[in-house]
């Protein structure tokens, strides 16, 4: 069963369909492989995400994987004050998606742009050349076979293998590690027409969440920094806390629960080695003061997907080529997630009651644009002793 492609994807959640659709219409052979029988599954995420991104990777919304439209989102201090962040008519608002679904329209999407995908199908470890990454050691159904590729694309999510065993370092400190615990509740009441955000000490170093899939269905969940946990049994004490205090949710009952962690570091140093790149949560490039990823994989695995085309058609796959996909990702994301990075250890220092302080008194400014800029200038004209914790951002 050996065999050998142009461009071989492992991992087809976001990244690795969009990855694995850019290179196949560039008309590369490509191979996208799932360990798991089924795509989506299983699901680890919150859900939402904003209409600015789909609009960015060029996804007309759909039926297909959109549960909920949102008309925009609050942040929620700790004694209740709600910061509305998007509203009115120019407001673009957001979707709660049904994350299985998506992904596997992402996937048929890279089917039918000619990419082949293989499920059940695990990469075991990495085919070397002269120092280049050449493929890999796959198994399914228990049968092992070699995949030799021109170019290989590491989409494996956050507990990525492919960068540990090319020889990146993936390291994480435990303050860059958060614990995320997720109730879908049936049966729930409240204002469905917003994503509300909740920031304090009910999910120390992170923040709570509520998407609305229904006027009577929400995902409620958190995630907690591994820094502040004793045990990540926990984290599940702060989530029924967080139910039990919210109006309209505690009524509800569960029918789904999802954990996991998600890194809230900074990008790695290195997403580019010889015959290989790294994209998405495999290369840490989600947002670390969201934790949200999906738009980050997607939009580096369609770069990663040309330039991998690029390389193959160079017949070129050196890092000297192979690092215009980090040039690129670097441009587009590398500024904003910074400084989430510096917002993010901001959050691990203030507390409940500067919290409070700073959403009341944004809350009441009625800023006409909610920018970083405008955010600090308004807390050094009103509250300069308040900056003390952004001090990195300034």
């Amino acid at each position: 069963m050996n065999r050998a492609v142009d461009v071989l994807v492992i991992g087809a959640g976001p990244g690795g369909s969009f990855a694995a659709e850019a290179a196949a219409r560039r008309g590369a052979e490509t191979l996208l492989l799932e360990k798991r029988s089924e795509i989506g599954t299983p699901v680890r995420c919150g859900e939402g995400v904003a209409k600015g991104w789909l609009e960015e990777l060029g996804l007309p919304p759909s039926r297909e994987f959109v549960a909920h439209e949102l008309l925009g989102s609050r942040v929620i201090s700790p004694d209740g004050t709600p910061l509305v962040l998007d509203h009115g008519p120019s407001s673009k608002g957001g979707y709660v998606l049904e994350r299985d679904l998506f992904d596997r329209y992402l996937a048929k999407r890279a089917a039918k742009a000619g990419a082949e995908l293989m499920v059940k199908t695990a990469a075991v470890g990495l085919l070397r050349d002269d120092g280049r990454v050449a493929g890999a050691r796959c198994e399914h159904m228990g049968e092992t076979f070699d995949v030799r590729a021109r170019v290989v694309i590491g989409a494996d999510g956050f507990e990525s293998q492919v960068g540990r065993w090319a020889g990146l370092s993936t390291h994480l400190r435990t303050k860059d590690l958060a614990s995320c615990l997720q109730y879908t509740l049936v049966g729930v009441e409240g204002d469905s027409r917003y994503g509300d955000f909740y920031l304090g000490s009910m999910a120390p170093g992170g923040y709570a969440w509520v998407f609305w899939k229904g006027a009577d269905v929400a995902n409620v969940g958190l995630g907690v920094n591994l820094a502040r946990l004793r045990n990540r049994a926990e984290t599940k004490g702060y989530l029924d806390a967080l139910v039990a205090r919210i109006p309209g949710m505690a009524k509800g009952r569960v029918i789904e629960e999802v954990a996991g962690g998600v890194s809230v570091s900074m990008p790695l140093e290195r997403s580019v080695a010889p015959g290989l790149l790294l994209v998405g949560d495999a290369a840490r490039l989600i947002d670390p003061l969201t934790g949200g990823g999906i738009l980050n994989a997607c939009l580096t695995g369609r770069y990663a997907g040309e330039i991998a085309a690029e390389a193959v058609e160079a017949g070129d796959a050196s890092e000297s080529l192979l690092r215009a996909y980090e040039v690129r990702w670097r441009a587009r994301l590398e500024e904003e997630l910074a400084r989430h990075y510096l917002v993010k250890e901001a959050l691990l220092r203030i507390d409940d009651e500067t919290i409070n302080k700073i959403i009341r008194t944004v809350a009441e400014a009625r800023l006409p644009s909610l920018t970083s800029a405008n955010i600090l200038g308004l807390l050094k004209a009103r509250h300069p002793e308040l900056l003390e914790a952004f001090r990195g951002l300034l």
